[in-house]
């Protein structure tokens, strides 16, 4: 299958893609909206909520924007590459998750670079702070410039 074909399947296939997608295929998110689905032996991640993805988009160019200074891009009008793509996503959404259950004792210890339920983070944060646009992004700025999306490699002696 040729990468145009591909994506016009994946489009049709799919009306409501996920904006995570990216950070919930790494395995750094997951969220309970998610539908997953296969095309090609590649994975794709649907939303199955409409209000919920609209929130999520609104939130992810947010946080783009407030990240651009620490990722050293100038403008963003859309995704980044896949790297900075990917620190935005898994970072916003883990330093989200920090700052909502920062005093909470049920975010688990054991996989603090991880968050268990997009949807729910999100859903907590509108509930906290009444709208996207009065979250502190200083604050989940620091979670995304300090994400790792790979591990460093240790150089060979």
């Amino acid at each position: 299958m040729d990468e145009d074909q591909y994506r016009s399947t994946y489009n049709s296939v799919n009306p409501n893609r996920c904006v995570f997608e990216k950070s919930i295929n790494n395995r750094r998110c997951n969220c309970d909206l998610k539908h997953r689905f296969l095309i090609a032996t590649r994975e794709g991640v649907a939303c199955r909520s409409e209000k919920t993805l609209s929130h999520c988009t609104n939130l992810l160019d947010k946080m783009r924007d407030n990240a651009r200074f620490a990722l050293k891009v100038i403008m963003v009008d859309g995704p980044m590459p896949h790297n900075k793509e990917l620190k935005v996503q898994a970072g916003g959404m883990i330093g989200l998750q920090k700052l909502m259950y920062a005093n909470d004792d049920n975010l688990p210890d054991k996989a603090p670079d991880t968050v268990e339920n997009i949807h729910q983070v999100i859903d907590a944060t509108l509930l906290q702070y009444g709208s996207l646009d009065n979250i502190p992004y200083n604050l989940i700025v620091q979670d995304i410039a300090a994400c790792q999306v790979r591990p460093k490699r240790r150089s060979k002696k």
